[in-house]
């Protein structure tokens, strides 16, 4: 039995001054029944929590720490960084060789602008594509999340989904009217949208990889048939690759699938574990931003030396030879070994996998979009869940959020892992 005395102190006392005890909704635990265990601290592929519990770790910060917690070549860099300063408010040269690095690494960025969050990157990217366009409405489609501006919390994943509010109360009707929702996955369904309302779509916006509604991989052609329809009507293609950007390869999900989008949204990973978000694209439209053009967007971190000192040296570790086969064979050896553990359990789980992004869906039918990701056995998953977390290995508390494997991942982890998988599967199917 894990011991969380301290923790519960510690959940309970917050719940005094922070809504529901936690700044994000999904930490709060209430989708998988418990309270959540505090951390305390985090170093390589372990976490600490402050009953003393070790885990291992494979929400890494929501996707960030794709090295792994204090990799000691970024903790390194920050040092000298907090010597020298922390936010200046001004331009600093790391700002355009950070730039410089995410251009070179992604395939459709010509132009990036750096930002604090990944909802600030969707949000300044859809209003610079109705600036650009001259247009208001946008497609986005259902269980994918992306962040929560107003006119996004439609049909959203993630949090929303867990928690059973897709639409959020104090979004309003007329913010609502302009967002088109569509099902992912389902070509015939957005091109009927655009039969209809194609002259006034500003923008799709999509996850590439959705992660927000667990790990959920593109049919065969889906994306390309989504560029082709909006080069059709001259609607702009937004990836939202805050996610998947230097996940599923170092150039993003784009590169691994061959498509070039109009703008791109990144976050998570090219912070290195610090507050970021950023924007880029086509030459021609990022000119449109403020003060170049007349779409307004700011922010006094904005580009802030610390995130980028992060993000720099992150980004230069994943460039270096072999990183990515590396992920790739980790991320496979733990997929394989939890399928085999599931079908040895008699336990009937769908398995995704995309790159080092995963997900085990507990229901029989193939998951393609949010109505088959619904369909998942919720009660077996909380059963899953609080199994694999007595046995000392940390996942996501919702069955609607991917997995994510480190280069910190060693043999010795994984197969500690995918045993532990076998006794939650055997305890969930009884569930």
């Amino acid at each position: 039995m894990l011991n969380m005395s301290r923790s519960k102190e510690m959940f309970i006392e917050a719940q005094k001054y922070i809504p529901g005890g936690v700044n994000s909704p999904v930490r709060a635990f209430k989708s998988v029944k418990m309270d959540p265990p505090f951390i305390a601290s985090g170093k390589g592929v372990y976490i600490f929590d402050e009953d003393g519990n070790r885990y291992i770790d494979y929400v890494a910060s929501w996707g960030p720490l794709i090295l792994g917690h204090c990799h000691t070549e970024v903790v390194n860099a920050l040092h000298y960084c907090l010597e020298i300063g922390t936010s200046f408010g001004a331009p600093t040269e790391l700002e355009t060789k950070m730039a410089k690095l995410v251009i070179d690494c992604v395939p459709s960025i010509e132009m990036v602008r750096m930002v604090n969050s990944g909802t600030e990157a969707t949000m300044s990217a859809l209003r610079l594509a109705r600036g650009y366009t001259g247009r208001d409405k946008i497609v986005k489609f259902e269980g994918c999340y992306h962040g929560h501006a107003d006119f996004l919390l439609i049909k959203a994943g993630s949090g929303a989904l867990t928690h059973g509010v897709p639409t959020s109360p104090g979004v309003p009707n007329n913010t609502a009217q302009n967002t088109i929702t569509a099902p992912f996955n389902d070509l015939e369904t957005l091109e009927k949208i655009f039969e209809q309302e194609g002259e006034n779509i500003a923008a799709v916006i999509l996850e590439p990889v959705p992660g927000n509604m667990g790990c959920i991989p593109p049919n065969h052609g889906y994306l390309d048939g989504v560029r082709s329809l909006t080069e059709k009507y001259g609607t702009l293609l937004i990836f939202d690759e805050v996610m998947t950007g230097f996940r599923v390869a170092l150039g993003g999900a784009q590169a691994r699938y061959g498509i070039k989008p109009d703008i791109t949204c990144l976050g998570k990973i090219i912070g290195g574990g610090l507050p970021v978000g950023a924007y880029g694209g086509r030459k021609d439209i990022m000119e449109k931003i403020s003060p170049l053009g007349p779409v307004y967007q700011a922010g006094t971190l904005s580009g802030n030396p610390l995130a980028m000192t992060a993000g720099y040296t992150t980004l230069q570790i994943l460039q270096r030879d072999g990183i990515y086969e590396k992920l790739e064979e980790k991320s496979a050896k733990l997929a394989a070994g939890m399928e085999e553990a599931a079908k040895t359990a008699g336990a009937e789980v769908y398995f995704t996998r995309v790159g080092s992004m995963f997900s085990a869906f507990f229901t029989a039918h193939e998951v393609t979009g949010f109505q088959s990701a619904a369909t998942s056995d919720i009660d077996k998953f909380v059963a899953f869940f609080k199994a694999l977390l007595k046995e000392g290995v940390y996942i996501a508390p919702s069955q609607f959020e991917a997995g994510f494997m480190s280069l910190v991942h060693e043999d010795k982890e994984i197969e500690k892992t995918i045993e532990a998988c076998y006794k939650a599967f055997k305890i969930a199917g009884k569930a």
